[in-house]
């Protein structure tokens, strides 16, 4: 025991817990360093917005390759190989972006980034959770969910304010982020491993698959997921393009604090779920989504800032109460030997939402022009925020009669 009281053994946990926390945030935030750079690489290599989202697409290509291959690869290798192998995905990123030399470079780096995250989605919320000291075991989930979302918001902010205030602008992110990596790296090789290996590896790709019983739950949490995943591409992939081109802003600092208050306000909700009465999580979310998406919509319509980031701030609240709650009553419900299959199920089609919504911002706002487009998204997520409550008050009214 030290002088201080506490043993060497639990300075060696809180350590470890840190570090690991640490890796998930760092590795998170790179996922969303590009947001504000993506006007630097439209006039940098002549790109139109459709082929900025498409780069921003590719994302959610390595995301869902990574979590149907390696999804429970940690439970047979051991957590800290899985982080390691995220880890480095998330350099190679950065040194592919650093080298970056038109298109093909830079879908290459976001499909690198994609399986970074999708690694570190699954592997380090358990890793997070599994080392915390047994003294901080009740903040441990808050702290992984912290450390996700809080790095998805904190990437847009770094890269906004070095591509604004520093010099090299479309490279100095990475390269100060594989810093953050090294350390990292270091982080968690001080974590002790959490899993003991099997005598017979069996690495397997994670099925998909949503059991009869768990679908009247699962379709208005994954409708409601979808709606939230699908605001969340909005801002880290057009919000650039909207701040410049229809709300008159091209600060790149300024972009990114606009793409990181959502990750912030989902953070915030996803922290102030647990405390509301456990029917009324899901509903109020989806109440929440559609406020905000018509305050988002509101502002790109009268070209006024401060109702778009209000909307912002409300859509990204509604999203991590939604999502949270959602997420958490797909799990409550499905038999234990299948939650995975259906946690996995309903991750894919959350990533889905992220990509495929602003591929088609890019094409429709071609013809219609780019405000009538993100109006139109708007009133379309709060459409599918709809959907999701009244498909969650037909399934509850089903399961009343039961």
């Amino acid at each position: 025991m030290s002088p201080t009281g506490i043993s060497s053994s639990d300075s060696t946990a809180r350590l470890g817990f840190a570090g690991v926390a640490f890796a998930f945030l760092v590795t998170m935030l790179g996922t969303t360093l590009p947001t504000p750079l993506y006007p630097g690489y439209q006039a940098a290599f002549d790109f139109s917005q459709l082929v900025i989202t498409v780069i921003f697409a590719a994302y959610a290509v390595g995301v869902i390759a990574a979590l149907l291959i390696t999804g429970r690869w940690s439970d047979q290798l051991g957590r800290r190989p899985l982080l390691f192998a995220g880890l480095v995905a998330a350099a190679l990123s950065d040194v592919v972006f650093l080298a970056a030399d038109g298109l093909s470079t830079l879908l290459v780096g976001r499909v690198l980034s994609g399986m970074s995250a999708g690694i570190f989605t699954g592997t380090a919320t358990v890793a997070v959770v599994e080392s915390a000291p047994a003294a901080w075991k009740r903040t441990a989930t808050f702290v992984a969910t912290a450390a996700n979302m809080g790095g998805l918001g904190l990437g847009p902010v770094v890269a906004g304010a070095l591509g604004e205030y520093a010099a090299w602008p479309l490279h100095l992110a990475y390269a100060v982020h594989l810093g953050l990596l090294a350390i990292a790296v270091l982080g968690v090789a001080v974590a002790s491993e959490t899993v003991t290996r099997p005598p017979r590896v069996r690495l397997r790709i994670q099925r998909l698959k949503v059991p009869a019983e768990v679908r009247g739950v699962f379709v208005p949490a994954v409708i409601a997921g979808f709606a939230g995943f699908a605001v969340l591409g909005f801002f880290t992939a057009t919000a650039p393009a909207f701040m410049s081109q229809v709300l008159g802003h091209s600060n790149l600092l300024a972009i990114g604090l606009v793409a990181g208050c959502v990750f912030f306000a989902s953070t915030l909700g996803q922290l102030v779920q647990g405390r509301l009465p456990e029917a009324h999580r899901l509903p109020l979310g989806c109440a929440v989504v559609i406020v905000g998406a018509l305050t988002v919509g509101t502002g790109l319509a009268l070209a006024t800032l401060w109702v778009f980031l209000l909307g912002a701030l409300i859509v990204g609240l509604g999203q991590g109460i939604a999502f949270r709650a959602g997420l958490g009553a797909v799990a409550a419900a499905c038999p234990l030997n299948q939650r995975g299959a259906v946690t996995s199920t309903f991750f894919v089609i959350a990533y889905v939402a992220i990509s495929i919504p602003v591929v088609g911002i890019g094409l429709v706002a071609r013809l219609v022009g780019l405000q009538a487009t993100g109006v139109g998204f708007a009133i379309g997520v709060a459409a599918l925020a709809g959907a999701a409550l009244v498909s969650l008050q037909r399934q509850r009214a089903a399961t009343a009669v039961r």
